[in-house]
């Protein structure tokens, strides 16, 4: 494991970890007010602002789909004000997940099969003042998808997909 440590790479590192576990506080602690997580936009509307309480939404969003979610770090390397961090993500499908479209609306809906997943990932993060000021990712959706099997979907699935997405839609209508 290449693990580079200093004050912005361990910022960067909490700043991942806070995502299974962290409260509201943790969060002004390490997010900018003007914080900008250019993932938000395939993410619930509460997602898409800036500063920590969009970052909080996101991992809200994140936990009522997945349990024992976490993080296992592999390599954090840092250039000037920008950190890249190298990790697998790994939970269990407990809820739907629900992804969203350009304009914040629901636009599939994935019921919980129950299984287990672990994915690489490399997360992207810019420091300023020594906060997270900005957030990108790339990341291994088709692989997760495959392991909670949601791709190839069987019929039943895809009628589960169908029902779930319409349940979300109404619950986001309710809110």
């Amino acid at each position: 494991m290449a693990y580079v440590h200093g004050a912005i790479a361990d910022l960067a590192v909490r700043s991942i970890q806070i995502m299974s576990a962290g409260e509201p506080a943790d969060f002004e602690e390490l997010v900018h007010p003007e914080a900008f997580n250019r993932e938000g936009v395939q993410e619930p509307p509460a997602s898409r602002g800036t500063g920590p309480a969009a970052f909080y939404a996101t991992a809200l969003w994140l936990r009522q789909a997945f349990a024992d979610l976490h993080w296992q770090v592999h390599t954090v390397v840092t250039e000037g004000d920008v950190v890249a961090v190298h990790v697998t993500m790994a939970g269990r499908q407990v809820g739907p997940f629900v992804a969203y479209d350009a304009k914040g609306d629901v636009a599939q809906a994935f019921p919980a099969t129950g299984k287990s997943f672990a994915i690489t990932q490399t997360h992207w993060i810019r420091v300023l003042d020594g906060k997270v000021v900005e957030h990108w990712a790339n990341r291994d959706d088709l692989g997760m998808s495959m392991q909670l099997g949601w791709n190839p979907p069987t019929p039943r699935y895809l009628l589960r997909m169908r029902r779930a997405t319409k349940q979300a839609r109404r619950d986001a209508v309710a809110r």
